[in-house]
């Protein structure tokens, strides 16, 4: 996921949205969708209409979430352990001349 971060970091909305479109990984529809509930966050608290394009990424970064341990069955009465990862997923959206708002 920070692979796909690290490229849309810093940009303008609809920038960053044309390009997670094009991009292939499975984890840029995730991305998408919590930069899109960002930016309607900000508009229902704010109860304004932003231009997309004065709309940019100021900060987006993924934390270690919880892991779920997991166990799967293996030879001879064994187990190995599966860890289930998940990611903390945060999108700050910085509106050209105001202060920066953050959602998660």
């Amino acid at each position: 996921m920070r692979r796909v971060i690290n490229v849309v970091r810093g940009r303008s909305v609809p920038e960053a949205v044309a390009i997670l479109d094009y991009m292939p990984q499975k984890v840029t529809d995730v991305i998408e969708k919590t930069v899109r509930s960002a930016v309607y966050n900000l508009m229902d608290q704010y109860d304004e209409r932003f231009d997309e394009g004065e709309l940019q990424l100021k900060e987006i970064r993924a934390d270690e979430g919880p892991t779920f341990d997991r166990w799967n069955a293996r030879a001879r009465g064994r187990a190995a352990p599966i860890r289930k990862r998940t990611t903390h997923l945060t999108v700050v959206i910085e509106v050209e001349d105001a202060e920066p708002v953050e959602a998660a």
